[in-house]
């Protein structure tokens, strides 16, 4: 997740100064014990545990791959020999001062060496001192409780998307005996697909009016970011009040509105942060002041106002149609 944050791809570039940063930033804002990904420990076990002890992190998880490594539902990983990870795990063990830090220790071996080692290299791991074992890549439920039934400490699975583990419910997760789950780039997928689909409609609609249902209110914001929490009395530029942020329809818009039922649909929806209605896009007060009956009619019936031509022809029928000279 940190490698696409900074756009460039999961393959060892990040250093222990951005994703210590970001780390930071997280354990600031949550009261909820936060652990990190921290890839092949950044080349000193001993100063990656210090640092994020030092940052408020509850764990973190190192892996066994080569310092060039590579996400872990990727084919063509390269791993260092278990002597090597065992002493990783001993330095890491060695340097954390907290006993309730969590180191957890990844193997990438199932995709590598498949599982039989996997195992052997879980149980040199669980040996050297690690709280949690981290079996990457496993590929079904058999291969969970088999890394399950030879294991004696907890274990953590990865349910990420579009790799090589199939994607169990939390319940089946738990009845295979595994203690944590993770969804590392769970939500960053699914902001990422939202911020390219609005970005597509913005640039076709020209306007955001359409999709401004999808996207979280200010209100909401500032809840999240605790605007109140930062007032000082008697200082207006301080001043921060959530209420008066959701929408609340103007006097115009409710005269336009007296006995009309209002409801939400595909294409006719409230749109709270422009204070209004929309219908396909256009505000409702638009249509109300600049337009005459039949451009709005047309809007009806073929889903986008008329251009001038299409107006006069369409205006023409429509007198034909109801025999009007």
């Amino acid at each position: 997740v940190m490698s696409n944050d900074l756009g460039i791809p999961d393959i060892g570039l990040n250093t222990l100064k951005h994703v210590s940063y970001r780390a930071n930033q997280i354990s600031k804002v949550t009261d909820l014990p936060s652990i990190v990904d921290a890839d092949t420990g950044f080349s000193d076990c001993k100063k990656t545990i210090e640092t994020f002890e030092s940052f408020g992190l509850a764990g973190c998880h190192i892996e066994d791959q080569i310092a060039e490594k590579r996400c872990g539902h990727l084919e063509n990983k390269e791993l260092i020999s278990t002597n090597e990870m065992v002493k990783k795990i001993k330095d890491s063990v060695k340097a954390k001062r907290d006993e309730n830090f969590s180191i957890i220790v990844r193997t990438d071996a199932n995709l590598v060496e498949g599982l039989e080692k996997t195992i052997e290299r879980i149980k040199a791991y669980e040996a050297a001192g690690a709280d949690i074992i981290f079996p990457e890549s496993l590929k079904d439920e058999k291969e969970f409780e088999n890394v399950r039934r030879n294991s004696k400490v907890y274990l953590l699975a990865n349910m990420t998307e579009f790799g090589k583990s199939k994607l169990l419910t939390t319940k089946e997760l738990e009845n295979l005996g595994y203690n944590i789950v993770i969804y590392p780039v769970t939500t960053q997928r699914l902001a990422m697909k939202s911020v390219e689909d609005g970005l597509r409609s913005i640039f076709k609609d020209g306007h955001q009016n359409n999709i401004i249902d999808k996207m979280q209110t200010r209100k909401r914001l500032y809840e999240l970011v605790e605007y109140e929490k930062y007032n000082t009395p008697d200082k207006k530029i301080t001043d921060f009040k959530t209420e008066g942020h959701e929408w609340i329809m103007s006097d115009e818009v409710k005269k336009g509105l007296m006995g009309i039922v209002v409801d939400e649909t595909t294409i006719s929806q409230v749109m709270p942060e422009i204070n209004s209605l929309t219908y396909r896009g256009y505000k409702v007060q638009d249509l109300c002041e600049k337009c005459i009956f039949e451009e709005v009619a047309y809007l009806v019936l073929n889903g986008e106002l008329p251009r001038s031509k299409e107006l006069k022809k369409f205006i023409n029928e429509e007198r034909n149609n109801r025999k009007l000279s």
